[in-house]
């Protein structure tokens, strides 16, 4: 996908949001202050994400794994992601977006889930620009899942229908995945979708990413000959 001057620019981004606890660490707060403060970021490189023309933002917000932390931050993750609902995702809802949430959804509260759905109902009809929150996710829980199904209904199991039947089905494949954080792994995102994707990664921490160092990504993406194994 290019731009109105030419630039290639990807048709969908997705940012591993990690570092949070780390980057509270080294400023001596506690850790639920890092998770406050990479969420008010998320607002911010959403609306950075849209400015640079990119049409579809994956976003690794809970995985499967993050329920296993303690009781006294899962209880915090959960609240703060209600705070998402009524703040950043409301935001952005108001702005034209569409929202979709990827995930075992089972496992948020009985109101959470509640929320989810009405947002993805009252968004349904905004094409403008995407944001897909992976949320209660893990990439082969996803992909279980989706075999399952098929199984369930009798159906073929081919590469196609598989991709068909996951959770995010309607989500083009990631063209930038960008983590932050220092770690250079995946880490169970989106790891189907992943096969052919351009892989960046960063040592900033996610509450302190910037809208710079996003921009430099995607001009360096720009320069990247993708050949999809050929």
């Amino acid at each position: 996908m290019k731009n109105e001057t030419g630039k290639k620019i990807p048709q969908c981004v997705g940012i591993i949001m990690d570092g949070n606890r780390r980057w509270a660490k080294e400023k001596g707060l506690p850790s639920l202050e890092g998770h406050k403060k990479g969420l008010g970021n998320f607002d911010e490189i959403a609306k950075q994400v849209r400015d640079a023309g990119v049409k579809h933002l994956a976003v690794y917000m809970l995985s499967t794994e993050n329920w296993k932390r303690s009781e006294v931050e899962v209880s915090y993750l959960m609240k703060l992601f209600q705070t998402a609902i009524d703040d950043a995702f409301k935001r952005l809802q108001q702005e034209g977006t569409r929202l979709h949430f990827v995930g075992d959804l089972s496992r948020f509260p009985e109101a959470i889930q509640k929320n989810l759905e009405r947002l993805e109902e009252e968004t349904k009809d905004n094409d403008d620009f995407h944001v897909w929150v992976c949320a209660s996710y893990g990439g082969r829980l996803e992909i279980v899942e989706s075999v399952k199904k098929l199984v369930h209904q009798g159906s073929e199991i081919t590469e196609e229908s598989l991709r068909a039947s996951m959770w995010s089905a309607e989500m083009p494949d990631p063209d930038v995945v960008i983590r932050t954080g220092g770690d250079q792994r995946l880490s169970n995102f989106l790891i189907w979708q992943s096969a052919y994707t351009e892989l960046f990664f960063t040592d900033t921490y996610w509450p302190a990413f910037t809208g710079e160092e996003l921009r430099g990504i995607l001009d360096e993406y720009a320069t990247r000959e993708r050949r999809y194994g050929k």
